[in-house]
């Protein structure tokens, strides 16, 4: 059950500009912002640059109709033309001095103040891995969204502002991206978006016969043969020299032999093809499949009686002095394992304070080794984030006291406020945020036990994807700034429950700012009483 829609503050918080020196920009849209500002700057010098060309020439041009009239007099009588002293005199300034001038003018280098700002901008550019991260964010938007390359090409994406599109040589870069990472599935996607584009009859600077090379190949390499081989004929049409191609077709002809000669069923080959291919284009686990359908809203339905034992109410934190007169609005998300949402926790005001402190410490977000107990960085957790404490702020101080009034969680032994924003595609893979049996020391220099309970809020609306979800239970949650949600990781005992597993999906579109709050075992002995059964 939802409270009434006019309860839910929808304003989007504004990212300032900030410099910094390059570190990983694809995981963070609050970093990407600072390119938009290098980008717009540069433009400008740029355009200054062109002016002062345009100013130079226009200086030159007038140079040139002016001398063009008066050689064209002069030489029409050169005799009678001299025959006049003034004009025998300026002819000697004009040579000895005047072109001269214009020589140092055509010589001089406008571009001095735009190469000087460029040298200065480059320490904050991009770099490679930047640009891969980029691509590969792509592919996984692509594959958690079932978004077709054409769809994705054309910028048909739902809640987008700045529509964009790719062009062929866009799609060729990405399908390079994807054969460097001997990830041939997305290869050929990639290959083919660009090569249709090329036939539809876009100007372009990528090359058919590149593109066929390489399409062939990845075509090849998930043993497709009969593709492989029409792909190289069409190469060869293009480029009949081309060495690669003349080589990979006899070899495909050879193989194709030997696979007659065997006597091999066309319809066995086939399927066994169509086996490895699906193989490696899908090489998920059923957890896989169920974060992806979950990403997407298609995730398990609640029957109508559970649907009933959901409700949303007035909640003063169990009676807590702060909240008897003035109660929050809370509602739940889902029954097992007990997820509740409180609506209009947080202010814009309190949102941009975090914001603000944060931005200048983010950096790529780390998980928990299992076998070091050490913070590492993961692929599977692409996001920057930050940790304030409440010391340093009134603010994060008042969250930290609005967090423990309202769980009735001694926050003192908690880990300290993390700011999250992700990326292009950021996402955080499905994990467990307490410690199983396996990895003893997870938390041992905490000193605080395992993390009893996580509290997160939203800090900003999502336009598409970047839900929370429980892949072992079905439930999604969806960003709504000013909203929290809290879950308990553990049993009353003790014992972890492990149907808290849960991901963050990645951002489609839109930009995805949360911070959250773990909160340990220790403190809570009185606050939440252990019990005798392992699963209560």
């Amino acid at each position: 059950m939802a409270f009434n829609k006019m309860w839910y503050t929808v304003a989007l918080g504004l990212l300032l500009p900030f410099s910094y020196a390059h570190t990983d920009f694809f995981t963070s849209i609050g970093h990407m912002t600072d390119l938009i500002n290098t980008e717009k700057d540069l433009v400008v010098s740029l355009k200054d640059y062109i002016k002062a060309e345009e100013s130079k020439l226009e200086q030159i041009k007038k140079w040139a109709e002016k001398l063009d009239q008066l050689t064209d007099a002069a030489t029409k009588d050169p005799e009678g033309f001299l025959g006049h002293p003034v004009n025998a005199f300026k002819l000697m300034k004009r040579l000895n001095t005047e072109w001269g001038e214009l020589e140092s003018l055509v010589l001089k280098d406008m571009s001095d103040g735009f190469i000087s700002n460029m040298t200065i901008q480059r320490q904050f550019f991009p770099n490679d891995e930047d640009q891969t991260g980029a691509a590969k964010a792509l592919l996984r938007l692509q594959d958690t969204y079932n978004l077709d390359t054409d769809t994705l090409s054309r910028g048909n994406l739902p809640g987008v502002k700045h529509k964009s599109f790719l062009t062929a040589e866009d799609c060729f870069e990405l399908g390079k991206i994807a054969y460097t990472e001997a990830d041939y599935y997305h290869t050929e996607l990639w290959m083919e978006q660009a090569l249709k584009q090329l036939d539809e009859g876009e100007v372009s600077s990528a090359d058919k016969a590149y593109i066929l090379d390489y399409l062939s190949y990845a075509v090849y390499q998930q043993g497709d043969l009969g593709k492989a081989m029409m792909l190289t004929k069409r190469l060869l049409e293009l480029d009949p020299e081309h060495q690669r191609a003349n080589g990979n077709m006899k070899y495909f002809e050879y193989i194709m032999a030997k696979e007659k000669e065997a006597n091999k069923s066309s319809t066995d080959s086939e399927d066994q093809m169509e086996q490895e291919t699906e193989v490696k284009k899908k090489d998920y686990l059923p957890e896989r499949r169920k974060y992806e359908m979950l990403c997407r809203g298609e995730g398990l339905k609640m029957t109508p009686r559970r649907q009933k034992r959901l409700f949303c109410r007035y909640y003063d934190g169990n009676r807590n002095p702060r909240y008897i007169l003035g109660p929050v609005k809370q509602e739940d998300e889902w029954d097992k394992p007990r997820i509740v949402r409180f609506l209009d926790i947080i202010s814009d005001e309190e949102i941009e304070t975090v914001k603000e402190l944060a931005k200048p410490r983010l950096s790529r977000a780390t998980v928990h080794d299992p076998e070091t107990g050490k913070l590492t960085t993961a692929h599977y957790r692409v996001s920057k984030s930050a940790w304030l404490s409440g010391y340093e702020s009134p603010v994060v101080s008042r969250i930290n006291t609005r967090i423990q009034d309202l769980t009735g969680l001694d926050v003192s032994t908690a880990e300290e406020l993390q700011v999250a924003n992700y990326g292009v595609g950021g996402q955080y893979e499905p994990h467990f945020d307490f410690a199983r049996k396996d990895e003893p020391d997870a938390f041992k220099e905490l000193g605080t036990g395992n993390r009893i309970a996580t509290w997160l809020f939203y800090m900003s609306d999502v336009s598409a994807g970047g839900a929370t979800v429980f892949p072992e239970v079905g439930a999604s949650v969806w960003p709504k700034k000013g909203t929290a949600v809290f879950w308990y990781n553990l049993f009353p005992s003790g014992e972890g429950d492990y149907s808290t597993r849960h991901a963050a999906c990645p951002v489609l579109v839109g930009n995805k700012w949360v911070s959250n709050k773990w909160l340990h075992e220790r403190g809570q002995e009185f606050r939440r009483p252990c019990t005798l059964s392992e699963l209560e």
